[in-house]
Parts: structure tokens; sequence; C-alpha cells
């Protein structure tokens, strides 16, 4: 059997990891980029704010260049895809995603998540793992397009689907496209 990949993108609160819980359900194994970013927070014995993410995030890029997290992650990857479909939680760069896609050239497909930026705004001032303030989720927003190459992935997503109703409304409209592939 051929397995494949499932990259999920989209803006900082758009309901990424939201999404890759519907795949987990559906018995796709997951892999988290921010993992990464949290992981070498640990290692460096950071705080988890985003000032410290943000520095990890560019950091890492510096050393491993515009791919990096997808250069890191990319053993796991391999080694899932010989016995599931993998869903990749927050795919970042265009560079990524070029990097994956040389070497899962048939296997991948982008799933854009797409939420309004207000509502985006609302979601991440509220939540309880590393909330931001507006202000905070806009320098962010600007930091990731700007230096994290974040829209050419979304711009060039396989499927688009939108996030701005309930969480039930989002589940299903999630777990409808997995029926797709």
């Amino acid at each position: 059997m051929k397995f494949m990949i499932v990259a999920l993108v989209g803006m900082c609160g758009a309901g990424k990891s939201v999404a890759a819980e519907a795949f987990q359900r559906a018995g796709w194994e997951t892999v988290y980029f921010g993992g990464v970013t949290m992981n070498e927070l640990l290692k460096q014995g950071l705080d988890k704010n985003e000032t410290n993410e943000k520095l990890i995030r560019e950091q890492l890029r510096r050393e491993y260049g515009s791919a990096a997290f997808a250069i890191l992650l990319r053993p796991i990857i391999k080694e899932k895809l010989l016995s599931s479909n993998i869903v990749l939680d927050g795919l970042y760069s265009w560079s990524e995603y070029k990097n994956l896609l040389d070497e899962f050239p048939e296997d991948i497909k982008l799933l854009a998540v797409v939420t309004d930026r207000e509502k985006r705004y609302e979601r991440l001032s509220v939540r309880s793992v590393r909330p931001l303030s507006p202000e905070e989720a806009r320098k962010r927003d600007y930091s990731e397009i700007e230096n994290l190459e974040k829209g050419g992935p979304i711009g060039f997503a396989d499927v688009y689907i939108t996030n701005n109703g309930s969480r039930e409304e989002f589940d299903r409209k999630i777990s409808e496209y997995i029926k797709t592939l």
C-alpha cells in the first residue's frame, strides 16, 4: 500500500492543529513542525514565548537554510511514511515545501486552513497554550510572511478549507476532505 502526506499550511491561529487532530482521529500519523522549535527552546533552556520562538525559528533557518524544518524532520517523515499516511502540522515555508516535494514528488498535498484575520487574532488571544495579543499576532504574521516565506505554500495549496465557524463545523469539513483521499 502506498501512503501519502498532507501538509497543513496557514497563518498562526488558523486551525492547523485542530485539523491535525481530525487527521489523527482518522488514523494518520502527525509530524508537528513547531515541535522542532519547542525542542530547541528546551535544549537551550529558553522560556516558551513569542520572542524566543521567533529567535529559534530564525536561528535554525540561518544554520540549515530556509528549508530547515523540512531538513530536520525528513528522516522522521520518511520513516513514518513507510507504514502510515502522514499529516504535517505547520509546514512553514516555500523552501520547505520544495525540499519535501523533491523527496516525495507524488506523495504530498498542500491543505491550506484559512481563517479571517480578526477571527484568528480573537482565537489566539484566548487560547490556553501560548496566547498572543492582537499586536503580537500581527507582528508574527508580518515576520512569517516577510522572513519565513509562509505565503508561498498557502498560495499554492491544492485545497483550501475555511475555518470561520464553529469547531464542529470545521471538524466536519476536515473529515469530509479526508474521505476524498
